[in-house]
Parts: C-alpha cells; sequence; structure tokens
C-alpha cells in the first residue's frame, strides 16, 4: 500500500500546525490592537486641528497619570502632542504615536515571528525524523524478505 493512501484529512501534525498559526494570531492581535483614534468631539465643537493649520507646540510624549485619567486622546496610544492652531490659536492635545513605542511593538513582533520559525523548524525536524526511520524500516523489510 502507497504511503498515505487512505487517509483523509490532515497528517497526524496538521492539527498542531493549525493550533500554532491560530495562536501565533491570537498573540499578534494580542500584542498589537487596531488602534482608533477616538476624537472628544462634540456637537458643536471639533478639535481644531482636522480644519485649520497647526503647528506642533510639543513633541509626543507619553502621558501622565493624570493624562490619562483627564485627557480623551491619551486613551489610544498612551501618547499625546500639544499641538497650536494658527488661525484660532487654540492649544490641544492630538493623540500620536511614538517611535520608542512602535520600535518596541517591532521587536516584540520580530521576537514572535523568531519563536514560531523556530517551532516551526523543529517540527520539520521532527516529521523528517519519523519519515527517514519508515524509509529505514521499509528498506530493512524488503531486505529480508530477499
Amino acid at each position: 500500500m502507497l504511503a498515505g493512501a487512505g487517509r483523509l484529512g490532515l497528517p497526524r501534525g496538521g492539527h498542531l500546525c493549525w493550533l500554532l498559526c491560530a495562536f501565533t494570531l491570537k498573540l499578534c492581535q494580542a500584542e498589537a490592537p487596531v488602534r482608533e483614534e477616538k476624537l472628544s468631539v462634540s456637537a458643536s465643537t471639533s478639535p481644531c486641528w482636522l480644519a485649520e493649520e497647526f503647528v506642533v507646540a510639543e513633541e509626543c510624549t507619553p502621558c501622565s497619570n493624570f493624562q490619562i485619567k483627564t485627557t480623551p486622546e491619551c486613551g489610544s496610544t498612551g501618547y499625546v502632542e500639544k499641538i497650536t492652531c494658527s488661525s484660532s490659536k487654540r492649544n490641544e492635545f492630538r493623540s500620536c504615536r511614538s517611535a520608542l513605542m512602535e520600535q518596541h511593538l517591532f521587536w516584540k513582533f520580530e521576537g514572535t515571528m523568531v519563536g514560531v520559525a523556530l517551532v516551526f523548524a523543529c517540527l520539520v525536524i521532527i516529521r523528517q525524523r519519523q519519515l527517514d526511520r519508515k524509509a529505514l524500516e521499509k528498506v530493512r523489510k524488503q531486505i529480508e524478505s530477499i
């Protein structure tokens, strides 16, 4: 009988492979959730930086504990920049993405991918050893039958 004949579905390690893929996907989603910028827009006023030219007064900085509780712009990323609108001369905060935060997320992703690559490399080695053993056993049986 041919190897694999009569087998339906995935090979034995196939279910483990799909389980690892699903786990990795969940891990990546948990590490880097989709960030939607939530704007604190009431019916009467909208942020001036949506309609006007603006100047960044303070670069992107981490929010303090007080700002996290009081400023809605801190909620999505944990970083804000202070801007000054040119026409209205209003000072407002705007959510931003820090280069340090991006770098941290990048290295988390890289580490996860290296880990996943190592796991799958081990699975390939294990599967190759199984196939080698089966081939040797088949050759041994053929030699014994002579």
